[in-house]
């Protein structure tokens, strides 16, 4: 205590400890609790949200297995010899066959039988020394007749393992008769990884699976099949379509999450039994790492406690020295000092403030220099057109002097190509300069190609003054040109076609070499998944209109590809006149 007394650094430091410790340890308490609460209903959300998807995929298994039975329908010789009153060998003999097959079909199949509703012969399919019952369910003579859903979805054992019977009617289309019962048995491995496939090994929670409304289990995970007697969940316990309630299972607490769903007229009930003891991991884990970084808050204190203690007036005088020089626009501080009470601390803080003021002052200059280089960047941006559209005028005016008119024209028309596609400031044109621009472009590809390519445009004079985006013929254009025709046969007709009724319509048609089904469905994909141009051969230019389209006009855009090689290649774009402007008016009535 005389320490105490003596000491203001022990003083100092008590003081600090105790206003430190006892408000962390306060926290810790309600920390604990809130986090406890927090993860657990964090750990309800998260798993009904995966139940929710694990339950997708269930009703997703259960419709692959509805349409399981669409491969009779597609057999006409077994409908025909389903249809039959006899039962001939050759008929047997090719229904058995048939039932064998779709049996293999499914590596779960335990077993397939297929009653006659007609002459009541049995036919199965099954695994070595499974034995399949007899069915009790009555055949109803009628689609039209009323079947009760819980017969069509059935629990039962099949040897010594627990499936799922699928009682199909097969009917007789388009008459309501019914030709007989097919039943199913499935194993309940692929359900299981379905239900287990967001789950982690490591985890102490099971998952049950019902069917029917009441209850009738038909999966559960981990030890044995069967819930306890007092372990069973009550109807009256889950209302609603998911929800939670705190119980027991196997003498573990914890939180029962259930989702309920529907698939048809089958109520599907998914339940997973989560122990306190995974919940409360996460808090003890979060715990132990919020008192790891208070121990080590808890040292950074006594430190600060150490330093504080000690008092001296000679770093002040080095701090005003060091001031006077840097006035004088000398930042090459350096000061030695061994102490380390608060002036100390002063005084490595104003070394670090002015070493900090030395650096933003030379990032400040070398963001000057780097504005002052992009600046000069820019105006040789800006000078390399002009001086590229004075040269081409230069040329033109020697071609005329030359008396060379086609060459004058098309360094014209080459230099209006250049000033079109080098304005970035203009984001949407009227179609008539788009148009006048794919002239100009035209012009130049069939001097090229001399009579090896020919174009025709057509386009109504309303539509003239709608704007849309800059740049979106030429590129499509362009793809045709080089490769449809030129990669083709090397010679070919385009035709551009434009049209302004109900909706907005650019139509590019031509006779090259055409795009493949592969290629088509490579763009279709790529425009659905955001994907950047991939690269490959009739896809760069075509997709990044697409895209261009589809961002400026959203849903209002829509597009199609058609396509037989050789003969005809129609790219389609279509716009709702709802979102279209004719010189800054809406179009909303093409007719007004």
């Amino acid at each position: 205590m005389i320490w105490l007394k003596r000491s203001l650094f022990a003083k100092l430091l008590v003081g600090m400890l105790v206003s430190a410790i006892i408000p962390y340890s306060l926290s810790n308490i309600i920390s604990y609790n809130t986090t406890s609460n927090s993860m657990a209903l964090q750990v309800i959300e998260l798993n009904q949200n995966l139940m929710t998807i694990n339950m997708e995929n269930v009703k997703r298994y259960f419709h692959d297995l509805n349409r399981v039975s669409v491969s009779f329908y597609q057999d006409q010789t077994l409908i025909h010899y389903l249809r039959s009153t006899e039962a001939l060998p050759v008929q047997i003999l090719y229904i058995n066959n048939q039932v064998d097959n779709l049996y293999r079909n499914r590596p779960e199949f335990r077993a397939i039988r297929y009653i006659s509703g007609i002459n009541e012969h049995r036919y199965t399919s099954s695994d070595v020394g499974v034995t399949v019952q007899n069915s009790t369910i009555l055949i109803p003579k009628s689609e039209e007749e009323y079947w009760d859903n819980d017969r069509k979805y059935e629990v039962n054992i099949l040897g010594k393992e627990k499936v799922l019977i699928l009682h199909k009617l097969l009917v007789d289309y388009p008459n309501p008769k019914v030709l007989g019962l097919l039943s199913i048995h499935v194993g309940l491995d692929e359900i299981g990884r379905l239900i287990r496939s967001h789950s982690k090994p490591s985890t102490g929670d099971r998952v049950f699976l019902y069917i029917h409304q009441d209850l009738n289990l038909l999966y559960a995970s981990g030890e044995g099949d069967k819930l306890k007697k007092g372990d069973r969940i009550p109807e009256s316990k889950l209302p609603g379509n998911q929800g939670s309630y705190k119980g027991e299972l196997d003498g573990r607490e914890g939180v029962f999450i259930y989702v309920k769903d529907q698939f048809m007229d089958l109520p599907l009930t998914m339940v997973k039994f989560v122990p306190v003891a995974d919940i409360n991991e996460s808090a003890n884990r979060t715990l132990n790492q919020s008192l790891f970084i208070q121990f080590i808050a808890i040292a950074f204190v006594i430190i600060l406690a150490s330093v504080l203690s000690y008092v001296t007036i000679s770093p002040v005088k080095r701090l005003l020295r060091s001031i006077v020089r840097v006035e004088s626009g000398n930042f090459d501080i350096q000061l030695t000092t061994g102490r380390k009470d608060e002036l100390g601390v002063l005084e490595i803080r104003f070394q670090n403030m002015i070493r900090n003021l030395d650096d933003l002052m030379n990032r400040e200059y070398r963001n000057r220099l780097e504005l002052t280089t992009a600046q000069l960047k820019m105006l040789q941006a800006q000078i390399n057109p002009h001086f590229l559209y004075n040269t081409l005028q230069s040329i033109g005016t020697l071609a005329l002097r030359h008396g060379s008119e086609e060459i004058n024209d098309k360094i014209a028309e080459l230099g209006a190509i250049l000033r079109y596609s080098m304005d970035l400031k203009t984001e949407t044109v009227t179609l008539q300069m788009e148009i006048k621009h794919i002239e100009h472009y035209m012009s130049l590809q069939t001097g090229r190609f001399k009579n090896r390519l020919s174009y025709t445009l057509s386009c109504p004079n309303e539509a003239f003054q709608v704007r849309v985006p800059k740049m979106i013929l030429q590129p499509l254009i362009e793809n045709s040109i080089v490769h449809g025709i030129e990669k083709g046969r090397g010679s070919g007709t385009l035709h551009i076609s434009i049209e302004l009724d109900q909706v907005f319509c650019i139509r590019i048609i031509d006779n090259g070499k055409g795009m493949d089904p592969d290629t088509i469905k490579r763009i279709y994909r790529e425009y659905s998944d955001f994907q950047l141009p991939s690269g490959q051969e009739g896809g760069i230019g075509l997709i990044n209109v697409l895209q261009r389209l589809r961002l400026y006009y959203g849903q209002h855009f829509d597009w199609e590809i058609q396509s037989t090689p050789y003969e005809v290649t129609v790219i389609s774009l279509r716009i709702s006149t709802d979102c279209l402007t004719r010189e800054g008016i809406e179009i909303e009535d093409i007719d007004s």
